[in-house]
């Protein structure tokens, strides 16, 4: 299959002063300062991607909100480009969709697999996994307090809670989780090569695909069977639904949980607001959602026309990023938008996107983190980092953004269980 090219792009002759897209943080919790700059100069700036091409940045939250609900701006994989050199993307960017990757289909098609999953993440189904979600976290705080200080969050709590929700959701089984995880890693990297991505791909493929194959033969009460029974999609896309759902379900939530912890215990006096009964822990998930948004890189759209926007036109076919973290935290939508304020009303952040292409697992990841991070913070009162900042390894080389390790400590007297 020939590789459709870039469509050329007049956008630095219209708005000269092209950039790059900065990637440079100074701390923890921040993105770039360069792009709060970038926002106030101009929201709609013109982008050098790394092979040369120029297309758009979007950095405010008005222009990123009616850029994702616009249906002009297609989400296709074939037209998208990534702003980051990602080698281990490249045999799918530029290309059509996998079988069952609806975030890289347009309506009809990405429609057709909104209404066949939604069924599967009703408040409803979502509320029968309450008890689960409970269960699985006073085990993980039973596994850290076992472990004893020091000990990597991230390891024991962070990213078993998510994989074990998302392999109960999907009725995949979580023996297998060391395989998936490393090949997951592997789709996300910036590092891995373009044959380490697509060698991950399929084999994460082949597996679910093998699962749905057992399950059409002896069907159970988890997604992918309600997928097979519902006879709307072939082996190939239930099997690449999984593979999307699988991999984005845990890594989104992973990242989160061990980010928002150690942003929380940077942030003392946040943190006594929510373990002394505060701030409801809905509302602040919905802040560390905003403050952190772990999808680092932006999202990516290209016009199916020719659209006229903040007084330019964005010609058919040009590229375009909507960088998430800037809009969350554009002052022109969240007052003082720098400072972590557990009580802000925050709904309406864009860390999920918006539109018809918003993350359909979204009322899962709350569920997990409103319960995991409060219980955590109950369960060791006195929790703390257990090296210097400048030790903890920080995700700049992955798609989600977050910590790949956070050791920390605790006073052994207080790790006291709660009910």
């Amino acid at each position: 299959m020939t590789r459709p090219t870039a469509a050329p792009s007049t956008a630095a002759a219209r708005c000269p002063v092209p950039v790059r897209l900065p990637v440079a943080r100074t701390t923890p919790f921040d993105p770039p300062e360069e792009l709060g700059r970038l926002r106030a100069d101009d929201p709609l700036r013109p982008l050098v991607y790394p092979d040369g091409h120029v297309g758009w940045l979007v950095t405010s939250y008005a222009l990123a909100r009616d850029i994702l609900a616009d249906s002009r701006f297609s989400a296709r994989s074939e037209l998208k480009r990534v702003p980051v050199r990602r080698p281990g993307a490249e045999p799918f960017i530029g290309e059509p969709a996998l079988p069952g990757w609806f975030v890289d289909m347009d309506p009809p098609e990405h429609t057709r697999y909104r209404r066949l999953l939604a069924g599967q993440f009703t408040l409803r189904r979502l509320t029968r996994l309450q008890p689960e979600v409970d269960r699985i976290v006073a085990d993980r705080l039973d596994a850290l307090a076992a472990a004893g200080p020091p000990a990597d969050l991230v390891e024991l709590f962070a990213l078993p809670i998510p994989s074990l929700m998302i392999c109960e959701l999907l009725g995949v089984p979580y023996a297998d989780r060391e395989s998936f995880q490393r090949d997951s890693n592997a789709l996300f990297s910036l590092k891995v090569t373009a044959r380490e991505g697509a060698e991950a791909m399929d084999r994460l493929t082949g597996y679910l695909l093998e699962l749905v194959r057992r399950k059409r033969a002896r069907p159970r009460d988890d997604l992918l069977s309600g997928l097979i029974l519902s006879g709307g999609l072939g082996d190939a896309q239930i099997a690449g639904a999984g593979v999307l759902l699988l991999t984005a379900g845990h890594e989104t939530v992973a990242s989160m949980l061990g980010l928002g912890t150690y942003a929380l215990l940077s942030h003392p006096a946040q943190k006594e607001r929510l373990t002394a009964g505060a701030v409801q822990a809905d509302v602040a998930v919905e802040e560390l959602l905003r403050y952190l948004t772990i999808f680092q890189f932006g999202v990516p759209r290209s016009p199916l026309e020719d659209v006229e926007l903040a007084g330019r036109t964005i010609r058919k076919g040009e590229s375009v990023t909507v960088c998430l973290p800037a809009a969350n935290r554009d002052p022109d939508r969240f007052e003082l938008p720098d400072e972590l304020d557990l009580g802000r009303a925050a709904r309406g952040h864009l860390a999920f996107g918006y539109g018809v292409h918003q993350c359909i697992g979204q009322n899962l990841a709350r569920m997990e983190l409103r319960t995991a991070l409060p219980a955590l913070l109950r369960r060791f009162p006195e929790l703390e980092p257990a090296v210097p900042a400048h030790e903890i390894p920080l995700a700049n080389d992955a798609g989600f953004y977050g910590v790949h390790r956070l050791p920390v400590r605790w006073q052994d007297r207080d790790a006291k269980r709660t009910g």
